[in-house]
């Protein structure tokens, strides 16, 4: 998932917690395997080599599951969710320390729009030649909730999924005690902005400082506007509860994109959250 993970689980003895983790994490590799964009042999690699043709392909349930979701998002964000805005990676290589040109950034903004493509399962069609998808806002948060899933089937009552932040209760302490969650400042490094306790569901946090870049003395980071190409320049920090954590992840990520609107945004979603804009103003139910 190209970040830390992070499994602890309570049982009754040490075979069931090993059987229960062996599948969780079976199922994280098999998901990561799947829509990796890092593979040559995944699924999201098959699909992209139709999309550059502009030709169509059919998909399993799961995709097909994963796209419903991804139009969603796209509706429910005002089209500021769309993954097809991957390709942007391409001119922001934070790595670097560079600014993208303007030319790269039109070049690939012409091969943005969830709009472009057309879904109707199990068939998904890219009329325009070029397009690529990019489910990474979407399946970290949809493995840890699928973790958390197979260890309660397994029959553990008791533990949480950590996959890189995006964070899945499965059940309270072994005392019955909740799971105490920190989250991170995104100024102040190696400190929290808060902490929670969870005993259930889900919480996932978005934010401009794990993968950023500072140039002249501006902040950018990897949370790209798929208008205009650029990064938010809003809110730092974005953390949502929610039931499940690829509701909790889309709902952060989306508050991000709304920049100035992802405030009153995410009151009127309703769930519990907590944010941080880039003058250090903190908000939400949560604060």
């Amino acid at each position: 998932m190209g970040s830390p993970c992070e499994l602890q689980l309570f049982a009754e003895d040490d075979a069931l917690a090993r059987r229960a983790a062996e599948a969780a994490m079976a199922d994280v590799a098999r998901l990561e395997a799947r829509y990796s964009r890092y593979r040559d042999d995944s699924l999201l690699a098959e699909i992209n080599r139709v999309a550059a043709l502009g030709g169509e392909i059919e998909v399993d349930a799961e995709t097909a599951s994963l796209l419903d979701y991804a139009a969603t998002c796209h509706a429910q964000s005002d089209g500021l969710f769309d993954i097809t805005s991957g390709v942007l990676r391409h001119a922001w290589r934070f790595s670097e320390g560079r600014l993208p040109k303007a030319r790269e950034l039109e070049a690939l903004l012409s091969r943005i729009g969830w709009q472009r493509l057309e879904w109707r399962a199990p068939t998904l069609r890219f009329p325009t030649p070029g397009l690529e998808l990019d489910f990474g806002g979407v399946v970290k948060e949809y493995a840890a909730d699928r973790a958390a899933t197979l260890c309660r089937e397994a029959g553990i009552v008791g533990g949480v999924v950590n996959l890189g932040g995006d964070i899945r209760v499965i059940g309270p302490r072994a005392d019955g005690s909740p799971w105490r969650i920190g989250i991170k400042h995104p100024r102040r490094e190696h400190a929290m902005l808060d902490s929670l306790e969870l005993s259930h569901g889900a919480l996932a946090t978005s934010g401009d400082y794990e993968r950023c870049m500072v140039v002249a003395g501006q902040r950018y980071g990897h949370v790209l506007n798929p208008k205009s190409g650029w990064p938010v320049r809003h809110l730092a920090s974005v953390s949502v509860v929610a039931e499940f954590c690829v509701v909790a992840g889309s709902a952060s990520t989306i508050a991000m994109l709304k920049e100035e609107q992802g405030p009153a945004w995410l009151a009127a979603l309703g769930l519990p959250h907590l944010w941080v804009d880039v003058h250090g103003e903190v908000g939400g139910t949560l604060a």
